[in-house]
């Protein structure tokens, strides 16, 4: 048996976790979630699993009549997209450095810290351009009309972060695969707009838990039962985010894939093969003989012959895999190596030599700004495949030249 069962009242914890580190913390988040009592069957833990804000990531959870927010998290829609190009490692420059400036111009990234006046945030569009509106154009109407419903949502960022990277572990990146093939890969999501949805309905989800006073181990789990105005509201709202992050990254890539031939001065082929995946969003799915609601915060579906992308940490392998269709996990896989140090703990203890030796062979950013995302601060990659064997297998294994961060 390829994971472990754990017991805590509830259902049971199906984990495959087998030789990568699993904190105490992130254990008892998930003995948490199976108690509540709409759950089916069990919750599947990946072996990136790690402690979340209100439940954790790297998590699978099957239910029946109700949906639990925090289950999916903030950044609603956050995933992967990757596609193979034509270009060969040996027809790149020893010098790329012209090819992140390229992409870095290309896709607004970071964010301007909010105690530096009150102009243009360098991670937004000021104007969206013509591609971005094309983009946005067939998420207009509904967005009108959640905007109607829900207030909260009118001083969003939306259109303007639609095309736009982000901060923290979103990244663009090139890389190659072991037949010397170029690929372009790149992780992001709904950006400012689905976080306002997520935090929107977490909320109202907990005010819905005092009124009818229900109590939960963990207030941040939180639900929204079938049936119910919320209920409705939300999964809309999701679906809306969800096609949101897929433009988005869409959006980038053809940006990124238009900024890396200018850099080169050379035309290819960019998309002989492409996936874009999720990895924080709901999805209607049948499982042992029910129709359920499957949220995965962290975690990508891996049906069985369908693709999905496993990205390590900066300075780190990366793999697209092929899904094997295991229903114990619900047909899931992880979505990276998932983090061992909070992002506090890594700015600590990773010294700037260690994060230099780190990302070497990587031209990307190489200051303290991003040593909480340096490769120490997250599980070997390798052995988180290991312990998935049965979930995916691995089709390409990736390193990346190139990595820009926000």
């Amino acid at each position: 048996m390829s994971y472990e069962v754990m017991q805590a009242g509830g259902v049971p914890i199906k984990s495959w976790t087998l030789g990568v580190p699993f904190e105490d913390e992130a254990r008892v988040q998930l003995k948490n979630i199976s108690q509540m009592p709409f759950i089916h069957k069990w919750v599947a833990a990946m072996p990136d699993v790690h402690l979340g804000k209100g439940a954790t990531i790297g998590s699978v959870v099957a239910t029946q009549g109700a949906v639990i927010p925090a289950a999916v998290g903030v950044d609603i829609g956050c995933g992967m997209m990757a596609v193979r190009t034509s270009l060969k490692a040996a027809q790149l420059p020893d010098n790329l450095a012209g090819v992140r400036s390229a992409i870095e111009r290309a896709v607004p990234h970071g964010r301007t810290g909010r105690n530096r006046g009150r102009g243009r945030d360098k991670g937004a569009w000021e104007n969206a351009p013509d591609d971005v509106l094309t983009g946005w154009a067939p998420l207009a109407t509904q967005f009108e009309q959640l905007k109607e419903k829900h207030t909260v949502l009118k001083n969003t960022n939306n259109i303007n972060h639609l095309g736009t990277l982000g901060t923290g572990n979103h990244f663009i990146e090139m890389c190659l695969d072991e037949h010397g093939s170029v690929w372009l890969m790149l992780h992001s999501g709904s950006r400012g707009v689905g976080n306002r949805i997520g935090t929107h309905f977490i909320e109202k989800a907990k005010r819905d838990m005092e009124r009818w006073h229900i109590q939960l181990p963990d207030s941040n789990l939180a639900y929204l039962p079938e049936g119910t105005e919320h209920f409705d509201d939300y999964v809309q709202a999701v679906e809306w985010a969800q096609e949101f992050a897929r433009i988005n990254r869409e959006v980038m890539m053809v940006r990124t894939i238009g900024a890396v031939k200018q850099a080169l001065g050379m035309d290819f082929e960019a998309r002989m093969e492409a996936v874009n995946c999720h990895h924080n969003y709901v999805s209607r799915e049948h499982h042992y003989g029910k129709n359920v609601l499957v949220t995965r915060k962290g975690a990508v579906r891996a049906r069985a012959g369908e693709m999905g992308i496993i990205p390590g940490s900066m300075g780190a392998k990366s793999f697209i895999v092929r899904g094997l269709g295991n229903e114990e996990s619900f047909c899931s896989c992880s979505h990276g190596a998932g983090r061992v140090m909070s992002r506090t703990k890594a700015k600590k203890l990773v010294s700037m030599e260690e994060h230099l030796a780190a990302t070497a062979d990587v031209e990307c950013r190489k200051d303290e700004g991003v040593i909480d995302e340096t490769p120490s601060a997250y599980k070997p990659i390798e052995k988180v495949m290991a312990a998935q064997k049965d979930l995916v297998e691995i089709v390409y294994t990736l390193k990346q030249v190139v990595c820009v961060k926000g």
